[in-house]
């Protein structure tokens, strides 16, 4: 018999520090979890193209990274009467899905399941160091290169970079995803000689850089975008789950870019 879809968040769980957290934005935000899992979706997040993916695969359990109805919290109150809304929401429902967020543990995990994810994906385990996810030491490398090595392994189309193309880096500092913008200065101000980040708020960190190569510093930011650096870490999450829960059809979904480049 397989397992229901409560008892898989409880075995993952199990494996994070501290869980389950008191206050956390990993809830269920739709669905009966006291189903039978059918199959497992992860996803960095559950877009409607994700969500029907999962009913082709015959997945009834969707694992987002981040949120599925337009905000941190997950708060309809203003959705009640919204079309986009409400054809979601019935998407969902009339095809028994359960939705559940695995964003606040996932990066409690030690290491931090998601810059694990991304490691991997770029091939620096054997310059990572679990200790501190947020750095990576490797070979060095002109910024031109390392930001072609990203974009292949990554699946980025166009990453947006300040700094000296011949610059070389071999200290990273890895922060994808959202970090907010003091922890981004404060890697700065670190030894390192590229920060790489998810992404930003335009008037921050990209203008502590300017000024910086302004008055002669070498510095380099690489900017990716929110979904595509922190991908990686869901789709690693698939590899992490079989071996707790053997039996269940686990498959990644790819949210992707929402944007086009003109």
């Amino acid at each position: 018999m397989p397992p229901t879809i409560q008892q898989v968040i409880d075995t993952i769980l199990a494996d994070i520090p501290g869980a389950p957290f008191a206050q956390t934005v990993d809830t269920v935000k739709s669905g009966d979890p006291s189903r039978e899992v059918t199959g497992i979706v992860t996803t960095f997040l559950a877009s409607c193209e994700v969500l029907h993916k999962a009913i082709d695969l015959g997945a009834n359990f969707v694992i987002t990274h981040e949120p599925t109805f337009y905000n941190h919290l997950d708060e309809t109150g203003d959705l009640q009467a919204d079309p986009v809304y409400l054809a979601k929401r019935r998407l969902i429902d009339d095809h028994g899905l359960v939705v559940w967020r695995f964003h606040d543990h996932w990066h409690s995990h030690q290491p931090d399941g998601v810059s694990l994810g991304v490691v991997k994906t770029l091939g620096w385990e054997a310059h990572f160091d679990p200790a501190t996810p947020y750095r990576v030491v490797i070979p060095p490398t002109p910024l031109r290169d390392l930001v072609r090595h990203i974009k292949e392994r990554l699946g980025v189309h166009t990453a947006r970079v300040m700094g000296r193309p011949d610059l070389p880096c071999s200290k990273i500092g890895l922060m994808v995803g959202a970090w907010p913008a003091p922890y981004q200065l404060g890697a700065l101000r670190e030894d390192i000689d590229v920060l790489v980040v998810g992404e930003i708020n335009e008037w921050e960190t990209n203008e502590y850089v300017r000024d910086a190569l302004s008055q002669g510093q070498d510095r380099a930011l690489v900017i990716l975008g929110h979904a595509l650096s922190e991908e990686p870490g869901m789709a690693y999450l698939v590899e992490w789950l079989r071996a707790r829960v053997p039996g269940v059809a686990i498959t990644h979904v790819p949210v992707g870019d929402p944007f086009r480049w003109e």
